[in-house]
């Protein structure tokens, strides 16, 4: 795999998918660890295993089952990523992001991302949901960045602008439909580590006193290339552990403890997305 993917690879990857579905989505999902059976409520889906799609980045790890679903969601067409592939996992960045300029391609236009995070704010309990206001890529401030390399200005601009990378207006809507469902959600900023190994103490402390909520190893990749093509998104973390840099003797956090987590958040996540999708 070359570095850096080409607009003729997303072309052909985006034709793959659009000759196996009867749908022109608007909307995309990505769907994170734990999460890939809200997948399952779209309806009269068409069900797409990544291997049929030419250049599209495969997931190896647990949770994450690898296809896309694409059907009616509360009136909406979305096209759902079930399962990401992560930097960690070997794929260079530009493949890593791949699904976004093909969702792009295909009409998406509005781009909702789910992760499993580790809550650093003290504030923040397991099973809490986070609207992500900012990021902090750790990944690209050391310059690896996936929008590094050449620029294909049919895509976006060699310099995207990234305040308000997460649109206030999905948020605020987000807000307002979490209240209506009768349950809140903490905002915060989410830190985008590379992985795979959780964080140490010191790497912990350091992300606090910089201001990072939450942190977690995917998203943030996906979020720069959208806004570099100019869509909406929304940002939401599942709160699976607490990331603190002084746990009881004998804690150790597990991959495992991840998912499980994961399945308590699912109905109100589920509630969440739903009644965005009916305002949008």
């Amino acid at each position: 795999m070359n570095e850096f993917i080409s607009h003729t690879q997303v072309e052909e990857a985006a034709a793959a998918v659009r000759n196996l579905t009867k749908y022109q989505p608007t909307i995309g999902l990505v769907l994170g660890s734990g999460l890939n059976s809200l997948a399952d409520t779209i309806e009269d889906a068409d069900t797409i295993p990544y291997d049929q799609i030419p250049h599209w980045p495969a997931s190896t790890v647990p949770g994450h089952t690898g296809q896309l679903v694409i059907g009616k969601l509360e009136g909406a067409t979305v096209l759902a990523q079930q399962g990401r592939a992560h930097y960690y996992e070997g794929h260079p960045l530009s493949q890593i992001v791949l699904p976004v300029r093909v969702m792009h391609m295909l009409g998406v236009r509005t781009l909702i991302v789910t992760n499993a995070a580790g809550g650093i704010n003290a504030d923040f309990t397991p099973g809490d949901l986070m609207l992500i206001k900012d990021h902090l890529n750790m990944l690209g401030i050391a310059g690896n960045n996936p929008l590094r390399g050449p620029n294909d200005d049919a895509f976006g601009p060699r310099f995207p602008d990234m305040i308000d990378a997460y649109t206030p207006a999905l948020r605020d809507l987000a807000r307002e439909t979490a209240a209506a469902n009768g349950f809140t959600v903490q905002e915060g900023v989410y830190a985008y580590v590379g992985g795979p190994s959780f964080e140490t103490p010191a790497e912990l402390y350091f992300l606090r006193a910089v201001g990072a909520d939450a942190v977690g190893m995917s998203t943030v990749p996906s979020v720069v290339v959208a806004r570099h093509a100019g869509m909406q998104i929304l940002g939401i973390s599942s709160i699976t552990n607490k990331a603190i840099p002084d746990p009881a003797p004998g804690t150790e956090l597990s991959h495992e403890e991840v998912l499980e987590t994961g399945k308590i958040i699912i109905p109100r996540l589920t509630a969440l997305l739903r009644g965005i999708l009916q305002k949008l």
